[in-house]
C-alpha cells in the first residue's frame, strides 16, 4: 500500500502535469496577492495621517481600484507580448514584478506612495491569464476540461481565501511584515515558474503576429468569446458586489456581537474551499455532459442561492450559502476557460486569456460599486437582490450566444446526413448499375 501511494506521489509526471501543479500554487498566491491586503487597507492607510472619515473612504477606494484599472488597461498590451514572445516570460515577468512591489508596500511612508505602488501591481498584472494561456495550449484536448478546471480552483481560491490569510497574518506580525511575508512567497512563485514551467514556444516576429481585428475575424463563434468576457465581468461583479457590506452585514446578523472580524473573514472565505473541491469534479462534468450545459447549470443555480441571502436570519444561514456560490463559481469559471479554449486559436491564446483577464478586472472595479451604491438606498438586502438579477442578465446573454454553437452544430449534423444519405444512394446506384451489367451480360451469355 505504501508502496503505490509512494508511486503515486513521486511518479515520473509529464509536462501539462508539472506545469499545472506549479502555476495552480502560483494563481493561488497571485489571487491572494491581490486580495489578502483587503481587510486591513484601510486601517493600514489610517496609520499614514490624520485622516476624516470622508478622506480614509476615499483613499481606501482609490486604493481598492487603482490596480484592477490598470490591469484592465495593461492586459491585452500583455497579451499580445505573451503571443510574441511566449507565455513563460510573462509568467516570469508577473511574479518577480508583483514580489518587488508587495514586498515594497511594508516600507511606504505616505498614502501616495502606496497608491502608485498598486498602480505598478496592476502594471505587474497577467500571471493568472498566462498560466491559464499556457495550460491551455499545453494540455491534452481531451483533459482540458477537468486541467482548467483544477487550475481556476487556484487564482479563486485565493482570491477568495486571502483576505482571511491576511486578516490571521496581520493580527499576528502587524501590517507591515504581512507583505514582506506576501512579497516573499511571491519571490518563490517567481523561482519556480522560471525553472520548472515548461513551454514549446516558437517565437513569432512581430510583422508576422496576426492583429486583433483579424483575429476575431477569423473566430469560427466571436459572439462566443465575446459573451465569455462579459459573463466573466458579471461573475467577478457578482463575487465582489458584496465586498463593501459583508462585514456591516455579518454584525447586523450578529447583533452586535461576536467576533466580527473573524467571522466576516471565514464567511468571506467560506466560497473559495467549495471552489476548491467542487471545480476539478465539475469541470471533468463538462467534458462528459458539454461545458455549455456546466455554464447555463451554474448560472441559474447562482442565481437561486444570491435570492435567499437577502432573508437570511442568522449568520449561519448566510455562511451555508456561500459555500453553496463557491459551487456556483465551480462551475462558472473553468466553463468559461474551457470554452474560451476551444473556441479560439492556440497562436492568440496569450490574447484572448488577457482580454479576459481585463474583463475580469473590469468586474472587480464594477462589483464593490454596485453593491456601496445599491446598499445606500435600498440596504443590504438589496445588494443580494440586485445580484440575482444581475446573474439573471448574464444567463439570458449566455443563452443568446451560445445558441450559436448549437444552430451551427445543427446545422454541420443536418449536413452530414445529407452527404451520407448521398453517399448511400450513390452507392446503391452503383449497385443497381453492376447488378443490371451483369444480367445483361449473363443474357448474352445464354443467347450464345
Amino acid at each position: 500500500m505504501l508502496e503505490i501511494f509512494k508511486n503515486k506521489i513521486f511518479r515520473k509526471r509529464a509536462n501539462w502535469e508539472r506545469n499545472l501543479l506549479v502555476l495552480w500554487f502560483g494563481t493561488f498566491m497571485a489571487g491572494a496577492g491581490f486580495s489578502l491586503v483587503m481587510p486591513f487597507m484601510s486601517l493600514y492607510i489610517d496609520t499614514m495621517g490624520d485622516f476624516t472619515p470622508a478622506q480614509l473612504n476615499f483613499w481606501s477606494g482609490l486604493t481598492f481600484s487603482a490596480t484592477f484599472f490598470v490591469t484592465a488597461l495593461i492586459s491585452p498590451w500583455w497579451g499580445k507580448i505573451a503571443d510574441q514572445k511566449g507565455r513563460k516570460l510573462m509568467l516570469i515577468r508577473a511574479s518577480l514584478g508583483m514580489a518587488v512591489v508587495l514586498g515594497a508596500m511594508g516600507l511606504v511612508s505616505n498614502v501616495y506612495q502606496l497608491v502608485g505602488l498598486r498602480i505598478l501591481q496592476g502594471f505587474f498584472s497577467g500571471y493568472i491569464s498566462n498560466a491559464n494561456a499556457l495550460v491551455a495550449t499545453c494540455t491534452p484536448k481531451e483533459k482540458s476540461g477537468q486541467v482548467l478546471g483544477t487550475l481556476a480552483t487556484g487564482s479563486v481560491t485565493g482570491n477568495l481565501l486571502g483576505p482571511l490569510l491576511g486578516g490571521v497574518i496581520a493580527s499576528a506580525f502587524g501590517y507591515r511584515v504581512t507583505f514582506f511575508i506576501t512579497g516573499s512567497i511571491l519571490f518563490l512563485v517567481f523561482i519556480l515558474s522560471w525553472t520548472m514551467v515548461h513551454e514549446d514556444f516558437v517565437p513569432v516576429k512581430k510583422a508576422e503576429m496576426i492583429p486583433a481585428k483579424e483575429i476575431f475575424k477569423k473566430l469560427e463563434y466571436p459572439h462566443v468569446i465575446i459573451g465569455m468576457f462579459v459573463t466573466t465581468m458579471i461573475i467577478q461583479a457578482s463575487n465582489t458586489s458584496i465586498s463593501p457590506i459583508i462585514a456591516l452585514y455579518v454584525r447586523e446578523l450578529l447583533h452586535g456581537q461576536g467576533n466580527v472580524t473573524l467571522i466576516s473573514g471565514i464567511i468571506a472565505s467560506i466560497p473559495g474551499v467549495a471552489t476548491l473541491i467542487a471545480a476539478p469534479r465539475l469541470g471533468a462534468l463538462g467534458d462528459k455532459i458539454g461545458t455549455e450545459r456546466i455554464l447555463a447549470i451554474g448560472l441559474i443555480f447562482a442565481m437561486l442561492v444570491f435570492l435567499p441571502m437577502s432573508i437570511v436570519q442568522n449568520v449561519w444561514q448566510l455562511g451555508v450559502l456561500r459555500f453553496l456560490i463557491g459551487i456556483s463559481d465551480a462551475c462558472l469559471l473553468p466553463a468559461v476557460q474551457a470554452l474560451l479554449t476551444k473556441y479560439s486559436p492556440a497562436s492568440a491564446a496569450g490574447r484572448i486569456f488577457s482580454y479576459n483577464q481585463s474583463f475580469q478586472a473590469a468586474g472587480n472595479v464594477m462589483g464593490p460599486m454596485i453593491g456601496s451604491t445599491v446598499s445606500s438606498s435600498f440596504g443590504y438586502h438589496g445588494v443580494f437582490i440586485s445580484t440575482s438579477l444581475l446573474v439573471l442578465v448574464n444567463f439570458i446573454w449566455v443563452r443568446k450566444n451560445t445558441s450559436e454553437i448549437k444552430l451551427k452544430e445543427k446545422e454541420k449534423l443536418a449536413k452530414a446526413q445529407e452527404n451520407l444519405t448521398d453517399s448511400i444512394s450513390s452507392i446503391s446506384e452503383s449497385n443497381e448499375n453492376q447488378a443490371d451489367l451483369l444480367g445483361t451480360n449473363k443474357i448474352h451469355q445464354v443467347k450464345k
